[in-house]
């Protein structure tokens, strides 16, 4: 077994080295922006990527995925290396990483296959659930029947309350909560807007989150879990941005049977999807202590206040040593993975 499998009993610290010398001595694309929804949150980790690896000697340059494709091209022709500090869709739903492979250049995080399935909240939660993690109720709404219809057919399938929310958008964006009548629910499919949405069944409780970092090897650490903490019990788009009250935890105020849990199901996840390097996972943890997957992070944001980082800092690895574990990852033969 490896030794990332294994949590000391007198130590839960995960040790990665500062680089060395003759690391990473050409230029890393650092690729952020894009077009999406979280362009903010993504500009936010490109430049708070950028100044850690500058500060750590390492040559970056950053791209912002919006540009033109003719620039964007010619500017990725001179990089060694590509870190993903970027979410959203064409980023993180696995277009950015078929363009990386087919021009040839190393990237961190996981590939295709995870990438596309993980964004995908209906195909993730199905492959997660066949690997015996434990999701919520959702099915897939077609915006092309009757509104009405379409509100009594979920409410057979799932009752209320549900979550309305698009399928493959990241951060919480465009999530209702629906707790009253059929009308109600009618009223926030009618007002959905373009795009694949979905239907899922509310779970209350505690908002946990939970990191995985991979070696080259498969062996897996968990780190510390987060707890977040909003009024109305819903981990919104507006508590993830910091405008609305959020309090944080971390380690997660849970019983240690509830966390190794939430470790067992997060790795059993990050494995069902094949994402690699790291990865995130946001629970919903019942007042029984029962833990419910919601979805994954395959791109969490990078920057040094956001979750994963915050997560890393409690187990004792510094944000520098979080960024040269991601940036090692990227060093693997994309033909031999998904």
């Amino acid at each position: 077994m490896s030794a990332w499998d294994q949590r000391s009993t007198e130590e839960n610290t995960l040790h990665i080295p500062l680089r060395r010398p003759d690391e990473f001595t050409d230029p890393v694309a650092v690729i952020t922006g894009g077009w999406s929804q979280e362009r903010d949150r993504s500009l936010l980790s490109g430049r708070t990527v950028d100044d850690a690896l500058t500060g750590m000697g390492i040559k970056t340059h950053v791209l912002d995925l919006s540009v033109p494709s003719g620039e964007l091209l010619a500017r990725l022709a001179d990089m060694d290396l590509a870190v993903l500090a970027i979410a959203g869709r064409g980023a993180e739903d696995g277009r950015l990483q078929g363009l990386l492979e087919t021009l040839g250049i190393p990237y961190t995080g996981s590939g295709v296959l995870a990438s596309a399935t993980g964004m995908h909240k209906l195909y993730a939660k199905t492959l997660v659930s066949a690997a015996g993690v434990r999701v919520p109720r959702a099915v897939g709404i077609n915006s092309a029947a009757d509104t009405d219809e379409e509100a009594a057919r979920i409410m057979e399938r799932l009752g209320l309350p549900v979550i309305v929310k698009p399928v493959s958008e990241g951060g919480s964006i465009g999530l209702h909560v629906v707790t009253a009548d059929d009308f109600t629910l009618s009223a926030a499919i009618s007002h959905a807007e373009e795009g694949e949405w979905m239907a899922e069944a509310f779970h209350s409780g505690r908002s946990v989150s939970v990191g995985v970092l991979e070696d080259r090897h498969g062996g897996v650490h968990v780190l510390p879990a987060l707890e977040a903490r909003t009024p109305n019990g819903v981990y919104s788009y507006a508590a993830k941005r910091g405008s609305a009250e959020c309090d944080y935890y971390c380690p997660a105020r849970i019983s240690e049977e509830t966390l190794d849990e939430l470790r067992r199901q997060a790795v059993a996840a990050h494995r069902a999807l094949h994402c690699y390097s790291y990865s995130r996972h946001d629970f919903v943890v019942e007042d029984d202590g029962k833990a419910v997957w919601l979805e994954v992070n395959t791109l969490p944001g990078l920057s040094r206040g956001g979750n994963l980082a915050q997560m890393a800092l409690a187990d004792g690895l510094s944000y520098e040593q979080l960024l040269l574990h991601i940036l090692r990852g990227a060093h693997v033969d994309r033909r031999a993975r998904p």
